[in-house]
């Protein structure tokens, strides 16, 4: 919400905040996110929460993608912020958190086979 998104042709700074589909795509990832790191009992839901919050990001990187290459003025060049990364760095760590989850969950599973 803080960081900017990008900067239009005449100067003006947009925030999540403004575009509304893209601050409740915003607060809907932050709330997979806080869900998932309390389910730490339940993997098989962490782990889907996981996955759906990366489609979710997914979704938001495709967005910005469009409403780059859309941009009205966009033969001058425009500042992109680093807004439109978040959903890069965000679906890299779900992807090691996830990785981590299914390591647990596989360990778990040797370990009840020697019982």
């Amino acid at each position: 919400f803080v960081f900017n998104l990008w900067k239009t042709s005449q100067g003006t700074v947009v925030f999540a905040q403004d575009i509304s589909y893209v601050f409740a795509a915003f607060i809907t990832s932050a709330f997979f996110s806080l869900v998932a790191i309390f389910r730490y009992k339940n993997r098989k839901s962490q782990f889907m929460l996981g996955r759906l919050n990366m489609i979710l990001n997914f979704i938001l990187l495709g967005f910005f993608v469009y409403q780059s290459l859309n941009l009205s003025g966009e033969t001058a060049v425009s500042e992109k912020g680093i807004g439109v990364l978040l959903p890069i760095i965000s679906i890299v760590f779900l992807a090691l958190a996830n990785k981590a989850i299914k390591k647990d969950e596989d360990l778990v599973k040797s370990v009840d086979r020697l019982r």
